[in-house]
Formats: C-alpha cells, sequence, structure tokens
C-alpha cells in the first residue's frame, strides 16, 4: 500500500512524470533513430517525400519500443525486485503501479495503431513482428542461448525493413544481413562483460554462456559482418563499387577492430548505446565511413 501522508503524496506527484519517462526508457530511442534510416544508403531514398516518410517510421519504432519496454519491465517485475540493480527500475520499486504502467502501455500501443493506419499502414507488418518477437523474447526466447541473440538482432533487422517499407524502396537483402549480424556485436559484448559480474546480478541465459564462447562468437561475427556488407556495395553501386569500397572499408574494419579491443581487452561493453556514444575513436570512425558513403551516394549514377 502506498502512503496517504500529503507530503508522500507531494512528493509522487512531482516524480510521476519522470519515473513514466524512464519507464519508456528514452535513452534507447537512439536505436531506431540512427537504424530505420539506414535505407538512406540508397540514393532513391533522398527524393521528397521518402525523407519525411523515414521520420514517420522512426516515430512509429519508438512508440513500439517504448511499448515493448514497458511490457518487459511489467512481466520482469517480480525477478527485477530481487535484483540488487534492477529493483531500482520504476516498476519494481514501486514508484509505478503495476495498474498506471498497464494503463500507458495501452496508451501508447493504441496511440500506435492510430498513427500507423493514419500515416503508414504499409509498416503494420513489420511493428507487429516486432512486438510479438518481442512478446516471444519475454515469454521464452531471453532464456535460450543464441536464440535471444538472434531476437535482439532480429528486432534491428525489422526496423531496417520498416525504413524500405515506409520509402517504397526496395528491400536489399544484404544489407539486411548485414545490420542483422552487426548488431550481433553490442549483444555478445554485453552477455561477455555481465559474466564479470557477481552471480546475482547475471541474467539467467549466461548459464549457457562460457567466455570463451563468448569471445570466439564476437570475433566469428565480426569477420561475418563484412562479408554482406562487400555484396551490398556490389549491389548498389555497381561499376563504382571498388572506388566505393575502398573508401569505406578500411574505417569499417578499423572500427569492428576497435569495437573487439574495447570488449575484449578494455572489458568495455557492459552498456552498448552510452559505450559506444562515450569512445570518440569509434564515433570519429563511424562519422568517417558515414561521409564516405554519403560521397559515394552523391557519385552514383
Amino acid at each position: 500500500m502506498f502512503s496517504l501522508h500529503p507530503h508522500a503524496v507531494a512528493v509522487r506527484s512531482r516524480t510521476a512524470p519522470r519515473d513514466l519517462l524512464t519507464l519508456v526508457r528514452p535513452g534507447q530511442w537512439p536505436k531506431s533513430v540512427l537504424v530505420v534510416p539506414l535505407v538512406l544508403l540508397h540514393p532513391a531514398a533522398w527524393t521528397w517525400p521518402r525523407p519525411a516518410a523515414l521520420a514517420e517510421a522512426v516515430v512509429l519504432f519508438v512508440l513500439a519500443s517504448s511499448v515493448v519496454y514497458i511490457g518487459n519491465d511489467i512481466a520482469d517485475a517480480r525477478y527485477d525486485r530481487g535484483h540488487p540493480a534492477k529493483r531500482l527500475r520504476p516498476i519494481a520499486s514501486g514508484r509505478v503501479p503495476v495498474r498506471t504502467a498497464v494503463a500507458l502501455g495501452a496508451a501508447l500501443l493504441a496511440a500506435l495503431v492510430v498513427a500507423t493506419a493514419v500515416t503508414r499502414p504499409v509498416l503494420f507488418a513489420p511493428l507487429g513482428a516486432y512486438i510479438a518477437l518481442n512478446v516471444a523474447y519475454s515469454r521464452r526466447l531471453k532464456h535460450v542461448p543464441v536464440a535471444e541473440v538472434f531476437a535482439v538482432a532480429a528486432g534491428f533487422a525489422l526496423r531496417v525493413l520498416a525504413g524500405y517499407l515506409a520509402t517504397g524502396v526496395r528491400p536489399s537483402g544484404w544489407l539486411l544481413l548485414c545490420v542483422f549480424l552487426l548488431c550481433f556485436l553490442p549483444v555478445l559484448g554485453k552477455r561477455r562483460r555481465e559474466l564479470d559480474l557477481p552471480e546475482p546480478l547475471r541474467r539467467p541465459v549466461l548459464r549457457g554462456y562460457p567466455a570463451a564462447f563468448l569471445e570466439q562468437l564476437l570475433v566469428l561475427t565480426a569477420g561475418l559482418t563484412v562479408v554482406p556488407f562487400l555484396f551490398f556495395a556490389l549491389e548498389l553501386w555497381g561499376p563504382r563499387a571498388d572506388l566505393v569500397l575502398a573508401a569505406v572499408l578500411p574505417p569499417v574494419l578499423f572500427g569492428l577492430l576497435r569495437y573487439l579491443h574495447v570488449v575484449l581487452v578494455r572489458a568495455g561493453g557492459a552498456d552498448p548505446a552510452r559505450g559506444l556514444l562515450r569512445d570518440r575513436v569509434l564515433l570519429g570512425t563511424g562519422a568517417v565511413v558515414v561521409a564516405a558513403l554519403a560521397t559515394a551516394g552523391l557519385l552514383s549514377p
């Protein structure tokens, strides 16, 4: 029961908006902001009104991810209450009652359905698949080694597919595969760092992940990621692919090796979103890759 003392109610009324914002995890929204617009690698995607359609797709996936985060926190509340760190989450700590969280999730889901129907009905398929995938993840897949990594990576591939569908640009299977593999890296890196935590702080699935196995998967995945990128370059730039690869491949390889160094040598990668944004070398490498790809797009016939 919550205290009905006037002071307690006043404190709660001031903190509730912040707790509700924490519940939808705005720190994770850049995942959609960065991934959905990857279709802009295609020069055709820059013709108006396709950029506006991409912006709408980003907003819709932000809404969908917020619904998923609320659902996950509701489902995991009992486990989170016994976790030394996760017990501070809004629902687990009691700052946001389950009833309030359900109401917020339902409101966001309704807004998602209405907004999709009004703006981009074609996105019902990837959005529905994304939510269904996360329901399966929350209920079962997150406890299955390797399958849980596939589920997380598939969520990113669905974001890219949404960008294609929103703009009407023909999807590239090579880019979808490249993103799918690339997104293995931060998930595997995070799992490797979680193995260094005390047992009470580890997620149950880590019992199926020996450290050596995760490290081998990291190296293998980093190498495999380059293959679909090469085919995507050949598909997109055709005769100019050699020039594009000469400009883009070195910083791409450097970025992959830098990430492996961060995780395997410097013991980083525990928080992929914040870690990547705080690593100036990786940020600089990403800027070089984006600039090279943008230049290649401008030079494309």
